[in-house]
């Protein structure tokens, strides 16, 4: 085993940790520098939520156990407890970085500290108007969370990645028990700049409050996600270069989205200024959705999952509400408006934003469940005329 010794902190980002070779594999290819930097879409319905990183393990087949010898392990001198909830609207906490032999490297492994009886809330999360819960982890976190990743460390170039914790997917209720489990939906991005890879923007102040998401999707699916920040601004990054659907989502407002909205190296795209604010309208109804995920009798923890999605006349799809299911019983719960969703074409420099209506696709979503190691059922069309029960069943 390679271990690399790991800096923690902003100042230490700056300085290469040492490699040392513990086994076979050396530098006969050359070596680069891997820096790694942890980030965090919206926490659903938290006030905190907390992790403790002890270690990173990057490895360069996406098979290799645990114990094999070619893992390098990126160590943090103390165990970092971070509060993912300060990481949104691109702020990026540094991992540090380290020297490491050139290749792809097709294994990531977030190593997390567990929770004992010395340090009860080393992952823990702060429900709103609630108390700090300690998160109940996976059994297999000492070896750390999994992410299949295609890491590209260059000989004698310096890479950045960024590991996206996605709060709002990651903790799940357990129903009646009270407790909170550790569900980790993890991503790796890559940061090209500092110069780009950034759509910014502001929010009317109606818009600041609790539940408001503005995401960057490509196809339906979500790439970077933030709430805005309290003076309204909102900043997406690192966004892969790319072109993408900007959506907004808001508690009595209906869905918004820009299309086509470019992202690329050399510069930040921004959607309007503090002189003009995006606004959404109001949706003269919203309604709850929900029902159950289930599958066979043995089954209780699916480890269900429904996203809502909006297809707009002549397309994009975008992805507008998300719900994990209670792991005790299966049920789920969103809130979705019955207005028709509005879009608009993205222009530059463009400080007014009219929106164009969607009328026939006013009330109209998909619902798409899926669950740990079970086929993906069928989507269901619902008409959101008024409250909607939709259960989803896996074989």
């Amino acid at each position: 085993m390679k271990r690399l010794s790991f800096l923690a902190g902003s100042a230490a980002a700056a300085a290469v940790a040492t490699l040392v070779a513990c086994g076979g594999g050396g530098e006969s290819g050359g070596a680069g520098t891997l820096r790694l930097s942890l980030t965090d879409a919206p926490a659903c319905g938290f006030e905190s939520a907390f992790v403790t990183v002890t270690k990173v393990r990057v490895h360069r087949s996406d098979t290799a156990p645990e114990t094999d010898g070619e893992w390098h392990e990126i160590v943090l001198p103390a165990p970092m407890r971070v509060d993912l909830l300060t990481l949104t609207n691109g702020t990026l906490q540094p991992l540090g970085q380290a020297r490491l032999p050139a290749g792809i490297y097709r294994q990531l492994r977030l190593v997390l500290a567990a929770n004992t009886a010395a340090d009860p809330l080393a992952n823990a999360v702060k429900p709103i108007g609630g108390s700090e819960t300690a998160l109940t982890t996976p059994s297999g976190q000492q070896s750390g969370l999994k992410m299949n990743v295609n890491l590209e460390v260059p000989a004698d170039k310096v890479v950045d990645f960024a590991i996206d914790f996605d709060g709002c997917k990651s903790f799940v209720r357990a129903g009646n028990s009270g407790k909170i489990l550790l569900k980790p939906v993890l991503s790796v991005l890559p940061i090209l700049t500092d110069a780009g890879q950034r759509i910014e923007g502001y929010l009317d102040p109606s818009l600041v409050a609790p539940g408001t998401v503005v995401s960057a999707q490509n196809g339906g699916v979500p790439v970077r996600s933030t709430p805005p920040g309290a003076d309204g601004k909102f900043r997406l990054y690192p966004v892969p270069v790319g072109t993408y659907d900007v959506v907004i989502t808001a508690a009595g407002r209906v869905n918004a989205v820009f299309t086509g909205v470019p992202v690329v190296t050399t510069s930040t795209t921004t959607l309007g200024d503090p002189t003009g604010r995006i606004d959404t309208p109001a949706s003269a109804a919203s309604h709850a959705v929900s029902g159950k995920v289930t599958a066979n009798a043995s089954v209780v923890d699916t480890g269900g999952v429904v996203r809502a999605l909006q297809v707009l006349t002549g397309g994009p799809v975008v992805e507008v509400g998300t719900a994990n299911a209670l792991a005790d019983d299966g049920t789920y719960g969103m809130t979705l408006p019955a207005g028709a969703p509005v879009r608009l074409p993205y222009a530059a420099g463009a400080l007014t934003f009219p929106w164009a209506a969607d009328l026939p696709r006013a009330g109209l979503y998909r619902l798409e469940a899926t669950a740990t190691g079970f086929a993906t059922p069928k989507p269901a069309e619902i008409a959101l005329t008024g409250p909607v029960t939709q259960d989803f069943t896996f074989p």
